[in-house]
């Protein structure tokens, strides 16, 4: 079992930068691929950057690419995404989810075995 807890979220201006972090406890958080996912009001859960166990692999989705940065600190357990050049089709509450079964993330959210309660993130232009 995996415990994940974001935290980071918060109001931030168009242009501006958030830093999230994802505090993880319970089993090896080193054995874990990781990934950011977010969910705007009324869409879809969407996928946003992902990172494998040793962070020798990353991908991120067309929107966020150039703008976002997914990093991991193994030995704090702690995942992390800086968001900077913020707009506010950013604003979603994002996830920070765990997958035990591949060496890279995956873009589906429903193939994590563990997930967050998310944090709200509001961009305002």
């Amino acid at each position: 079992q995996v415990r994940l807890v974001e935290s980071g979220g918060g109001l931030g201006q168009a242009g501006g930068s958030l830093r999230l972090s994802c505090a993880a406890s319970g089993r090896a958080f080193r054995n874990y691929a990781m990934g950011w996912f977010r969910q705007a009001p009324g869409k879809e859960v969407e996928f946003v950057t992902a990172i494998s166990w040793d962070s020798g692999w990353t991908s991120y989705s067309d929107s966020v690419k150039g703008r976002f940065t997914i990093s991991r600190d193994n030995a704090k357990n702690t995942l992390y995404l800086q968001m900077n050049s913020l707009k506010p089709e950013d604003t979603a509450v994002y996830y920070c989810a765990a997958d035990s079964t591949r060496y890279s993330g995956s873009r589906d959210y429903a193939e994590y075995q563990y997930r967050g309660q998310g944090t709200q993130v509001s961009v305002s232009s």
